[in-house]
């Protein structure tokens, strides 16, 4: 993209660029919250100057994303978004409604953060595809812009969990994590947003050296080294010594809890012994392990049954002095859950299976 996309700005940034033209940031912030909320240039605004609306408009761009198709789960209402860029890389968001407290009820949207992912995670349909690119900012931010404009709920959150892997795309994700929380913008507020990581362990170490205010949550699966790599291969380039290490920075640098989602594979990660390596492993950093039922449209990998997941449950009471959470991972009717997200496009007769 030859010109910088005004989406991908913060008002900050945009009145900083533009101040030679007169852009003020008062201005700066009229022209930020009309391109996210509206998705157009603020043309109607008779406080803003046609000659200064002219010259931004010669200098930034206004790109969008095609809304290729959108499915809705008929059992817990999650609707899946397909979107294809202009260069046709394909890639899948995720409306998650949150309703469980009448009178508050509101949204998240699970963001790709790139087409594609390089992973490789066994479990993953996202990381069978490979990579295909980062995705730019603005892509990212007119994924959340999009749905909130259609959404019947509040977007209230955005968690980096849908396609790719965010910290291998920092600066991209930062930048869309920074503008996302603008509030002359979509507004959503910094601690709602949540960037999610198979470990790698150089973007976490940015993340405390610059002591960003989002949520981080680290993909965990297993504390046993030979375990994790056979589900999560980038962990040969991440081991776990130096992942503890990174987390522990991150603790220190911003006091915040670290969250460990322990994807639950029936047989093999969900024993007494699992238990007591995490909670060895973990050792005096304050945690909160997510647990989630693994999704695995191959069917290699199943998730554990009600008895299997509970005695995981109370032997991680038992050894590990942490709060413990089960997910709920919807819109599996639709391909939408954690690690179903494959970013095809729909077939001429419909969506693929």
């Amino acid at each position: 993209m030859d010109r910088p996309a005004l989406t991908a700005l913060t008002p900050g940034q945009l009145a900083d660029r533009f101040a030679a033209e007169g852009l003020t940031p008062a201005f700066a912030r009229k022209f930020h919250a009309s391109a996210l909320r509206r998705g157009q240039w603020p043309t109607d605004d008779t406080t803003l100057s046609p000659r200064l609306i002219a010259a931004l408009r010669q200098r930034l761009d206004l790109p969008a994303l095609t809304a290729v198709e959108r499915r809705v789960s008929a059992a817990d209402g999650f609707a899946k978004h397909l979107f294809a860029a202009p260069d046709g890389a394909a890639f899948e968001t995720v409306l998650i409604p949150l309703t469980h407290r009448p009178g508050a009820e509101k949204a998240v949207v699970c963001v790709s953060s790139q087409a594609g992912c390089a992973m490789g995670c066994a479990f993953c349909a996202t990381g069978r595809l490979g990579l295909t690119r980062d995705l730019h900012a603005w892509e990212i931010i007119d994924q959340v812009a999009q749905l909130r404009r259609s959404s019947p709920l509040p977007v209230r959150g955005v968690v980096f969990m849908g396609m790719g892997e965010p910290l291998l795309n920092y600066d991209a994700v930062v930048q869309a994590a920074a503008v996302l929380s603008e509030p002359s913008g979509l507004a959503i507020a910094a601690k709602a947003v949540t960037l999610s990581t198979v470990g790698v362990t150089p973007g976490i170490r940015r993340l405390a050296a610059e002591r960003r205010p989002f949520k981080l949550i680290v993909s965990l699966t297993s504390a046993d080294p030979h375990k994790r790599r056979a589900l999560l291969p980038a962990a040969a380039a991440y081991p776990l010594e130096d992942l503890k290490d990174a987390l522990t920075a991150y603790h220190a640098a911003t006091g915040r809890r670290v969250t460990l989602a322990w994807t639950l594979v029936a047989g093999f990660n969900t024993g007494e012994e699992d238990a007591r390596q995490l909670a060895a492993w973990t050792g005096s950093l304050p945690v909160q392990v997510d647990l989630i039922d693994v999704n695995d449209t191959t069917g290699r990998f199943t998730p554990p049954g009600d008895a299997e997941r509970e005695a995981f449950r109370d032997a991680l009471r038992r050894h590990l002095a942490a709060p413990v959470i089960r997910r709920y991972s919807g819109g599996k009717d639709i391909d939408a859950a954690c690690g179903m997200l494959a970013g095809r496009s729909p077939s001429p007769t419909g969506w693929p299976a």
